[in-house]
């Protein structure tokens, strides 16, 4: 599929924020005051400015409100009441602190599930679609929550368990990969499969010869040799240069520059996520 900027953007940013807002409900670093005010405005600019950049990938953003009313049946709807209820609860939680209140724990743990929730709800949004055999897996979600709580860790200056989620998300984004990769060869199938035809079967011609939403959003092809230069550039970028600079004695320099490095590499596996992600639709284009 066609990794569009927007989503890039809203799968990144939100996640970020969210990850972060999940370690300040546990009160991970104890702040309060100037210091609260700093850690919850960096989340929720993260986390609510990633959360409306994905309102841009619709074809109408004026009915992004319609989403609220499918909550039964669409997990883009779960996810938009998770989000607000996230949001909402952390703010309430983050209210006494920034005039060095008391810390409501049960209100926090809830914000914590809620925006652990949030985060499980847009990964499931890819998950549950047959169509793409690399997403259609319970992999999918627990990817999503892996990168938020990590790159959250990081944020929160948590370094001693900010460097066990790198190495464990970095060993799991690997393993995803190799099994995404077989589920694809596995269940893709050929032109053969597809129109139930035997014997060599071959496009005629395609079903339209103009361009459509079709053919620009959900057949995109990104050269092997390409997919696996970027596996590699992902997996130093988020994963080993920050463990590398943590390990280092510490400085706050290095401890921006291991979150910068994270969040380019976050980037870089989110855009292949999108661009790995063969829809079966292309077996009809010639894939």
């Amino acid at each position: 599929m066609k990794p569009a900027a927007s989503l890039l953007a809203f799968t990144t940013l939100s996640g970020l924020g969210l990850g972060l807002l999940v370690f300040l409900s546990l009160g991970l670093p104890p702040v309060s005051g100037w210091g609260a005010f700093a850690f919850f405005a960096i989340s929720f600019l993260l986390a609510g400015g990633g959360l409306s950049i994905s309102a841009l990938h619709l074809g109408r953003p004026e009915r992004a409100l319609k989403a609220f009313r499918e909550w039964r049946t669409s997990w883009l709807s779960r996810e938009a009441w998770a989000s607000v209820t996230a949001l909402g609860l952390t703010g309430l939680y983050a209210l006494p602190l920034l005039f060095d209140g008391p810390r409501l724990w049960p209100i926090g743990i809830l914000a914590a599930a809620a925006c652990i929730a949030t985060v499980m709800c847009t990964g499931s949004i890819y998950a549950a679609l047959r169509a793409v055999p690399r997403w259609h897996h319970w992999s999918t979600p627990a990817m999503f929550v892996a990168y938020a709580v990590t790159g959250g860790a990081l944020l929160a200056g948590q370094v001693t368990m900010a460097m066990a989620l790198l190495a464990a998300t970095g060993i799991a984004q690997f393993l995803a990969w190799r099994t995404g990769d077989a589920r694809v060869a596995r269940r893709f199938g050929t032109r053969n499969t597809a129109t139930g035809l035997h014997g060599h079967v071959r496009l005629f011609e395609r079903p339209h010869t103009g361009e459509n939403y079709v053919t620009e959003e959900m057949v995109f092809v990104v050269a092997r040799k390409h997919a696996t230069k970027l596996r590699s550039i992902a997996l130093v970028l988020a994963f080993a240069l920050p463990l590398v600079l943590l390990a280092l004695p510490f400085s706050h320099l290095l401890g921006v520059a291991a979150v910068l490095s994270h969040a380019a590499g976050v980037v870089v596996a989110r855009w292949l996520f999108f661009a790995e992600a063969e829809h079966v639709v292309g077996l009809y284009y010639g894939r």
